[in-house]
């Protein structure tokens, strides 16, 4: 481990002259071998670039660096080296192996609200406790707005000095967990992945292997429902857990919260806090007794191979969907366990449904039926429950919350008997992000389809004026709120400067697939590049230029005076921009991490990712550069985007020109460069492919007969030859008159 750390500070020190490639660009003629080269390495640079660093192999390499033996185990001297089977480091005191180091991440799923993995560096000691405990990274947009990471830092703490391996032995629950009011889900996320990620270590490094069960049990393919409603909780078909107010408040007092079991309803005595029933409804002869033939017909259409769903009906003054469900489509009052593995639902996983189809069945005040994610597995035949969170304030900022179990063991009539137990490999995690987003990832795709054959078609589209217009107001629209608010697919000149970063610590494609939105746009950014420029990105699929023009276009609606730059000022403003870019790409040389705190030049995180949902001086950077663009059309784009920048330097080597202009445009026609909203055609009529959006505005006044100075003088010398052999026949008839 000293030599892996001793060889990434060399490669800090190696002159970038040896890392990085020396590339000289010649004016790019047809038919130059330099232009070929220029363009496969752009396009390798737009396809690897998007957000953070590239790991070797596994998180614990990117983060271990950070902290010495010592901080991880008192009694540490040294690293070791990793073992091939899992990925941690052995913590050495000399020759003696005093613990392990990981990151939970390696082990298991952390995804959090922001869709993005939170990473925790954690270590443990040879008998199964934890010690040290580190929030090493996250991009938790609950947690970055209004609570700061002494908070959360401070919930782990309370995490140290768990054993585990007594933890599996004695089987005892998860240990509870002090909750932060407005990061609720952000810390249960924390909290299984570290307690189930030293599980997985502690069994396999930890543990004796005898005492593992290595045996997985299965269902019967012949099973059959009979009988009443009541017979189903008898066959262990369906489970139940009954709780009343009283039995809730008596709780919450044996366990020390006194104030949280006063806060309760006027009720009666015995009155149901919850009456909560569980089944699953993937078992085929269950699923058709409880949901009817057709709507489990539905259902089927859902389920892949091995994938699972379950039915939980309640009834009584408690909701299990909870307020998360509605704040973010995260169900955070239930949740499934099995084993180590804890599996969360989001609305997308869900379904109501109405009633249930026995005519014996309660009438329940709310069913859902739960679709295990594919990323997740649940074994039926095995253990596994369903546990319930209550919580009440205890404060203004405070809450306290208490656990309840509805264990779920189908009958041993139902199994067969066991068989080995066949591990297989775990999905990669891009893989399970890829499938993840596979919606929005084939939404993408065709709106990119669609936005190709337009600029293909281009002058199909550019003759109807009206059409032009309609189309270009949509693409923007879903641009802002499906690409950007929804799907936070916002490209970042951070994309570019992390790239090189990434050269420099080894290059790794499962880290740069992990953001599916973005890679397929950074490789439709490559492809545009070639054949269109940076306006097709810049001008269509940038979310935060979208919302400049858009605020503009409301701006003009309500008859917002709108300045014209003179030309002088506007063509040095230009510079702004490339200026920022270059001041942000020789930083990002020095240290990409604070690269990327100036990269908040850049209001698209405010704006987009986080939807304003940030502290005041970034909302009021933000408003203050969305505010001129009510004014001056695209005002960020003009003069401070070095993310446009970035992308103009590469607009050059484009191999082809669909943008038509006349001999005429610039020297007896200036219309086009009078209304072009970014102001990217000179003067003199030729376009400037580093600033245009490719709105192809220009274009329309190239096809319009009416505006377009081309056609005006056609028509007019058309006019005249008709005049001209109109008048002729008169001028023959009056001279033979006068001869007469």
């Amino acid at each position: 481990m000293s030599a892996w750390i001793n060889r990434q500070k060399a490669l800090k020190l190696e002159p970038l002259t040896r890392i990085l490639p020396k590339l000289t660009f010649t004016r790019m003629n047809n038919g130059n071998p330099f232009k070929l080269i220029g363009i496969c390495a752009l396009i390798f640079l737009c396809l690897t670039s998007f957000y953070g660093h590239a790991q070797t192999d596994a998180y614990i390499h990117q983060f271990l660096p950070k902290f010495q033996p010592q901080e991880l185990h008192p009694d540490a001297t040294g690293f070791g080296d990793m073992p091939e089977e899992i990925p941690v480091i052995p913590l050495m005191n000399n020759d003696e192996l005093v613990g392990y180091a990981f990151v939970t991440t390696d082990f298991t799923n952390t995804t959090g609200y922001s869709g993005k993995p939170i990473h925790i560096l954690a270590s443990i000691d040879i008998e199964g406790r934890l010690n040290r405990i580190e929030l090493v990274k996250h991009s938790e947009p609950i947690v970055l707005v209004g609570i700061p990471d002494s908070r959360i830092k401070a919930v782990l703490k309370t995490f140290e000095s768990i054993n585990v391996v007594e933890l599996i032995e004695e089987e005892l629950s998860q240990p509870e967990v002090d909750i932060i009011s407005g990061a609720t889900v952000t810390i249960m996320v924390m909290d299984d992945s570290l307690i189930n990620a030293a599980k997985k270590i502690a069994r396999q490094l930890l543990m004796d292997a005898d005492a593992q069960d290595s045996q997985a049990r299965q269902l019967r393919d012949d099973i059959t429902v009979t009988g009443s409603w009541e017979e189903q909780q008898t066959n262990q078909l369906v489970a139940h857990l009954n709780l009343t107010v009283e039995q809730v408040n008596q709780n919450y007092l044996a366990h020390d919260e006194p104030v949280a079991a006063q806060q309760i309803e006027d009720g009666f005595e015995g009155e149901d806090f919850i009456d909560l029933y569980l089944a699953p409804a993937s078992i085929p002869a269950l699923g058709r007794y409880l949901l009817g033939e057709g709507e489990y017909k539905n259902l089927l259409n859902r389920l892949d191979d091995n994938q699972q769903a379950i039915l939980v009906m309640a009834s009584g003054r408690y909701s299990f969907r909870g307020s998360g469900f509605v704040r973010g489509g995260i169900f955070d009052r239930v949740l499934v366990r099995q084993g180590d593995d804890a599996i969360r639902f989001r609305d997308l996983n869900y379904k109501r449904i109405n009633k249930l189809a026995p005519e014996d069945a309660p009438l329940f005040d709310e069913i859902a039926l739960f679709i295990v994610p594919k990323d997740a597995q649940l074994n039926l035949a095995e253990p596994w429950q369903l546990e319930l969170l209550v919580g009440r304030a205890t404060g203004s900022t405070s809450k306290a919350f208490l656990t309840y179990p509805l264990p779920y063991q189908i009958a041993e009539s139902y199994l067969l008997p066991r068989v080995e137990k066949v591990v297989e490999a775990e999905t990669p995690l891009w893989q399970k992000l890829w499938i993840q987003k596979q919606g929005m990832i084939a939404v993408l795709g065709i709106a990119l389809l669609v936005l190709s054959c337009a600029f293909y078609l281009q002058h199909w589209l550019t003759i109807r004026p009206l059409l032009t217009e309609r189309f270009r107001i949509g693409f923007l629209i879903f641009t802002l709120v499906v690409v950007g608010w929804y799907g936070n697919a916002q490209l970042s000149v951070v994309n570019i400067l992390t790239v090189f970063h990434a050269w420099v610590y080894g290059f790794d494609w499962a880290y740069f697939l992990m953001e599916p939105l973005i890679f397929i746009l950074w490789g439709s950014v490559a492809f545009a590049l070639i054949f269109w420029g940076r306006g097709a990105f810049c001008g269509w699929l940038c979310p935060f230029g979208a919302l400049q023009e858009l605020s503009n276009r409301v701006a003009k609606l309500i008859h917002i005076p709108q300045i014209k730059v003179p030309w002088l000022l506007h063509e040095r403003l230009w510079a702004i921009k490339y200026i920022i870019f270059i001041v942000l790409f020789g930083v990002a040389l020095h240290s990409i991490e604070l690269a990327e705190r100036l990269a908040e030049v850049e209001p698209f995180k405010t704006a987009i990712i986080l939807k304003f949902d940030r502290p005041w001086p970034y909302v009021l950077f933000a408003l203050g550069m969305l505010l001129p663009g009510l004014f001056i059309e695209r005002f960020y784009c003009r003069y401070f985007c070095p993310l446009g920048a970035a992308l103009a330097i590469p607009s050059r080597m484009r191999i082809f020109e669909w943008l038509k202009r006349y001999k005429e445009c610039g020297t007896e026609c200036q219309r086009c460069a009078k209304e072009c909203m970014v102001q990217s055609i000179h003067p003199e009529g030729h376009i400037n492919v580093n600033e245009c959006l490719y709105c192809m505005h220009c274009q329309v006044l190239y096809l319009d007969q009416d505006r377009c100075y081309k056609h005006i003088k056609r028509q007019k010398k058309r006019q005249k030859q008709l005049r001209g052999k109109k008048a002729a026949p008169t001028e023959v008839i009056a001279t033979d008159a006068s001869a007469n």
